[in-house]
């Protein structure tokens, strides 16, 4: 009892005294760091991971006499080896100079050292005898990164005040782990711990895996440098993301030095906000099919390409205007004029009904994406003082407002994923080891941003753009890709500058979309300074590449592609077993139709599609076995009780028994062919 009471007394009534007294002494409990979690990319690649380093120091005076001087001498030769910023000769008067003064702890070297050099000196003399031979191997995590600079701001870092950027901020509380205890000792101004059994030891951090595909990462770092560098441009961000899972397969972040050079110094993609420019353009169409029975083709007077709001000019990119074109043609086109006309003749006395359209996009809120920094949009309202009688025309073109590249992305990927607006994710989930902790799947922010009727139409317009519009330059015949270009002037001072903007926003293939895509390029040199020259084509680069290496996506289109839609001819069919021939014309992908067709049928070809007839066969007749396969007219004669006699080879081209005649069982008939 006086033993516990004693305990308590010292742990509680007197425990700051003591704390004090050993602080004093030079005994402390510390903690001791966690190993960080590793973060891997979709396929299991590592991105970051945390590698062992060591720095070495000593206590000269441990040694027992005997194994200090038969061991020093060549424990400072290997060790001038080793590190040749000293010679064999400093070394060892450090060693002895330090034990000779009673210096209980002595850095021998500031060099780090790896997991496998430390392994190496374990047999060195001295060394070898362990904690008897004074040697200290002080560990310390450094964060490693085997692809070097690839997604360098995406995974991001966090300093000692626990500050960052990317992932590493953005998943510090599962990354880091929780830190450990031990006892240190202070020597020679130095703290060193003190293994005991009071040690609680560190645990180690989750993984993460991220859902970015090194690939594809590569490939859009590369495109985007290129261009970047091609038009001298300021900064640029690439997202690319698969439409139905949200996850992100690749972003990059790239900004000029001073040096003229790029690297990832900013996330644009997330953090960023502008004005969008045309790519918002699709929002609004989307608020006009919404709220009114218009169509496509449909004529709109942008006249001479300049049109006064009050006390402001529209005007379109083209001098003198595009005159009167159809509403799918001024999207296509961009025109600023058509768009905003629309718009404000449509919405004048109603704009907070337009607003309501934008807000049931989600467009007015943050989309709560995994990692941080993620930029709150702003969207304007009737209600706020800014607003004039020019706002909404404005805003109808992608201006008066400010929203990031991520954002808009995740407009067009509704578009492309049947209407349903998923959050874009970049974490698929934590791990220990192998065991799965938790998993992150995209959140639905709306089900449904439109109607069916509406999306087909904005499909068309987003085709368009690329089939005859402000990116012709990216089509090609392979696949469709279906997108909107964007070119905003920035402001400086309230006043329009001649400095860019550019974007291209879009998904690909067009006929079943599998990726969705923004890419971003500000303030571009030279004589070519809108999206379409500018970012489209990094993302077609981008787009590809991607097509080049997807074998599913060949697969898709493939399946998905009429012969009609290729430009070629509908092959002649001859009569046959109506189940064959429709099996082949489907995976052929030839269009084919025809109702309560008879097990033998014939071809009859329409301009865009085989149509089937029934052959006209009666029971117990001969049947007309013209232009079949010989193995069919055998199965048709055989069972009406014919015996059938073969002259040629190929196709049926005739029969010596008419078709229609009573056929009489055991007669012999011969069908003669031919290869056509």
């Amino acid at each position: 009892m006086l033993i516990v009471w004693k305990i308590w007394v010292i742990q509680f009534v007197e425990g700051k005294q003591w704390e004090k007294i050993a602080q004093k002494n030079g005994i402390r409990a510390m903690k001791v760091k966690a190993t960080r979690g590793n973060i891997y990319s979709d396929n299991g690649s590592l991105l970051a991971t945390s590698l062992p380093f060591y720095r070495i120091a000593i206590d000269p005076t441990v040694a027992a006499p005997s194994v200090f001087h038969a061991g020093v001498d060549s424990l400072a030769y290997l060790l001038s080896r080793q590190f040749p910023d000293k010679s064999k000769k400093e070394y060892l008067i450090k060693i002895k100079n330090a034990r000779a003064k009673g210096k209980r702890y002595l850095v021998l070297t500031r060099q780090m050292i790896n997991y496998q050099v430390k392994k190496a000196m374990t047999s060195w003399p001295i060394v070898r005898v362990g904690r008897k031979g004074g040697v200290i191997f002080e560990k310390m995590d450094r964060r490693y990164r085997p692809f070097s600079e690839l997604a360098f701001r995406t995974i991001g870092f966090v300093n000692e005040d626990y500050r960052g950027a990317g992932l590493e901020y953005s998943f510090n509380s599962q990354l880091a782990g929780k830190d450990g205890e031990a006892i240190f000792t202070k020597i020679a101004g130095a703290w060193k711990p003190m293994h005991n059994e009071s040690e609680l030891q560190p645990e180690q951090g989750y993984d993460i895996q991220t859902t970015i595909d090194i690939n594809l990462q590569d490939v859009a770092e590369a495109a985007l440098e290129k261009h970047l560098r091609k038009h001298r441009a300021d900064y640029g961000c690439v997202v690319l993301m698969e439409v139905k899972s949200g996850e992100i397969k690749a972003i990059a972040n790239l900004g000029m030095n001073r040096d003229s050079s790029y690297s990832e110094n900013y996330n644009y993609a997330v953090a960023s906000l502008t004005d969008p420019g045309s790519t918002f353009k699709l929002a609004s169409m989307i608020a006009l099919f919404e709220d009114s029975d218009l169509e496509l083709e449909q004529m709109v007077n942008t006249g001479n390409g300049k049109f006064q709001f009050y006390d402001q000019v529209m005007t379109d990119s083209k001098p003198g205007g595009y005159g009167k074109i159809s509403v799918k043609q001024a999207f296509a086109k961009s025109s600023n004029v058509g768009v905003s006309k629309m718009v404000f003749d449509h919405f004048r006395s109603t704009p907070e009904k337009y607003i309501e359209y934008i807000k049931q996009m989600k467009l007015d809120q943050p989309l709560g994406f995994q990692m941080q920094g993620e930029a709150i949009p702003y969207i304007k309202n009737p209600k706020d003082t800014t607003w004039s009688g020019v706002t909404m025309p404005w805003m109808s073109i992608g201006y008066e407002m400010k929203i990031s590249p991520l954002h808009i992305l995740s407009l067009y990927n509704a578009v492309a994923n049947n209407g349903k607006m998923i959050v874009p994710i970049i974490v698929k989930n934590t791990n220990r080891a192998d065991k799965i902790l938790e998993q992150y799947h995209a959140k639905v922010l709306e089900e449904k941003i439109c109607s069916d009727k509406t999306l087909k139409k904005v499909k068309v317009l987003l085709e368009a753009v690329v089939e005859e519009g402000t990116a012709q330059n990216i089509k090609n015949p392979d696949y469709k890709i279906a997108g909107k270009t964007g070119t905003a002037q920035k402001i400086k001072n309230g006043i329009y500058t001649k400095n860019y903007y550019t974007s291209f926003a879009g998904y690909f293939p067009a006929e079943k979309p599998k990726y969705s895509c923004i890419v971003v390029i500000d303030s571009p040199k030279g004589f070519q300074l809108y999206g379409g020259d500018v970012s489209a084509p990094v993302f077609k680069e981008i787009a590809d590449k991607i097509y080049a290496q997807d074998p599913e996506m060949h697969k898709v289109l493939k399946t998905n592609k009429t012969l009609l839609a290729r430009n070629v001819t509908l092959p002649k069919l001859k009569p046959g077993y109506a189940e064959d021939l429709k099996l082949i014309c489907n995976q052929l992908g030839i269009s084919n139709h025809g109702t309560d067709q008879d097990e033998w049928v014939e071809a009859d070809n329409k301009p865009k599609y085989i149509g089937w007839k029934n052959r006209e066969e009666r029971d117990g007749t001969v049947p007309n076995v013209k232009g079949m396969s010989v193995r069919d007219a055998l199965y048709l004669l055989e069972n009406n009780g014919l015996r059938v006699a073969v002259v040629g080879t190929g196709k049926v081209v005739s029969q010596s028994i008419a078709a229609g005649q009573l056929a009489i069982k055991g007669n012999g008939i011969t069908i003669v062919l031919n290869v056509e």
